[in-house]
């Protein structure tokens, strides 16, 4: 990497002097593809890996999850009644609370879009 980012502005004297040009050292030979200390920038395709990667393992754990619960529980909602494996029941459970916290941050984000476009108008 080079170091004339870093560097600090000449004084007058120095810039009127002509510079000639100097051979600079060749930067290490790096095989991963980057230079050293430096990161490959965050892309989109990069995040979209990393979340499939997180939801592969999350379906994993719920499938196994769901393997070791398969006993029947009696279940009551909205004077419905019926049996269900538990599994089942505390899934359709967390997609309900799910939706609902969607539908939640649904309504804050367009609270927040006309309180900016009226700020902007």
């Amino acid at each position: 990497m080079s170091n004339d980012l870093h560097r600090v502005p000449a004084a007058p004297a120095e810039r009127a002097a002509p510079l000639s040009p100097q051979p600079k050292p060749a930067d290490p030979v790096d095989t991963t593809g980057s230079s050293l200390g430096e990161r490959a920038p965050r892309t989109r395709t990069a995040a979209a890996w990393f979340g499939i990667c997180v939801a592969a393992l999350v379906f994993v754990v719920l499938i196994v999850f769901m393997l070791q619960n398969t006993g029947r529980v009696e279940v009551n909602f909205l004077g419905w009644q019926g049996t269900a494996p538990l599994a089942l029941t505390l899934l359709i459970a967390a997609v309900g609370a799910a939706i609902a916290t969607m539908a939640v941050g649904v309504a804050r984000i367009t609270q927040l879009r006309r309180l900016t476009r009226r700020r902007r108008h």
